[in-house]
């Protein structure tokens, strides 16, 4: 119970602060537009109605906690999954394209952390490439990767998969290279004495060794593979999806909409982030290991 009032309690504080600062902002810059609406109806409202108003406003320019909370319940729970205005249609577009990406992008960081691991030209020339690869913006290359790949035909779910790969395979394989070389000399010593050979050593020592690292790293990439995969609909013109909640509310002014996507967008990375925590935590327990 102590452990549990511990977690909530310094989470519930810091939301709690959230939405007070968020309030306040809201009603800052709603007020302007505010004022100049009821200068033009030569009304004089009071405190409290004036900071109501701004909490109000149909289209406003940072959206009141309570509207962004009744747009989302409404886009989530009141509307047919099926609709292009449903919250949940639009996430499974761009879930679909996440879980594709980083799926590859795991796979392609495994691979190179076991090359850099275990030759060591491509640890010197191949590393510095990696990192210098995740200095590039991704909006600047999201548009390259899409125009490419339609111009030999291919469009759809793989462009925005791959764009999702591109940001999940870093943490991957540094987690990974980490991991692999986790064991201690002393380890590696007795692996030796043991006369194992190289796959020997890999599949029994620096694999389980390796296995924490790869999870927690998987929890950072899975959370940028959503954020790829939300790019990546952006310069494709997507009619669906949580990145094309964003430009559809863009075009529209409809600030509330766009406010309630990204509520969305940090809804399904929360839950994706959980999902690889809980299989981390099982593959662990399968391996043997003890709860903290």
């Amino acid at each position: 119970m102590d452990s549990f009032r511990d977690k909530i309690v310094p989470v519930t504080s810091i939301l709690v602060g959230i939405v007070v600062v968020w309030y306040v902002f809201a009603v800052i810059l709603n007020a302007p537009f505010q004022r100049d609406l009821d200068r033009r109806a030569n009304v004089t409202p009071g405190v409290v109605e004036f900071m109501g108003k701004t909490l109000a406003q149909p289209k406003p320019t940072l959206p009141a906690p309570h509207q962004v909370a009744v747009n989302f319940f409404e886009n989530t729970f009141l509307r047919s999954v099926t609709s292009s205005r449903s919250l949940v249609y639009n996430a499974w577009v761009t879930l679909s394209s996440t879980l594709l990406g980083f799926a590859f992008g795991t796979a392609l960081g495994i691979v190179i952390a076991v090359g850099i691991v275990h030759v060591a030209t491509l640890d010197r020339s191949l590393m510095p490439w990696i990192i210098a690869s995740q200095t590039i913006p991704i909006l600047a290359v999201a548009p390259m990767i899409i125009v490419v790949l339609a111009a030999i035909g291919i469009t759809g779910l793989i462009p925005k998969a791959l764009i999702s790969t591109y940001l999940s395979f870093f943490p991957v394989a540094v987690g990974m290279v980490k991991g692999l070389r986790s064991p201690e000399f002393t380890h590696l010593d007795l692996m030796h004495t043991y006369n194992a050979s190289r796959a020997q050593t890999f599949w029994k020592l620096r694999v389980p060794a390796s296995v924490p690292f790869l999870f927690t790293s998987m929890k950072v990439a899975v959370a940028a593979s959503l954020v790829g995969a939300i790019v990546g609909e952006l310069p494709t013109g997507a009619v669906a999806g949580i990145g094309a909640k964003l430009l559809a509310g863009a075009y529209y002014s409809q600030t509330i909409d766009i406010w309630s996507a990204l509520v969305a967008g940090s809804v399904v990375a929360a839950l994706l982030v959980m999902a690889v925590g809980i299989a981390g935590r099982l593959v662990d327990r399968a391996m043997g290991g003890r709860a903290a």
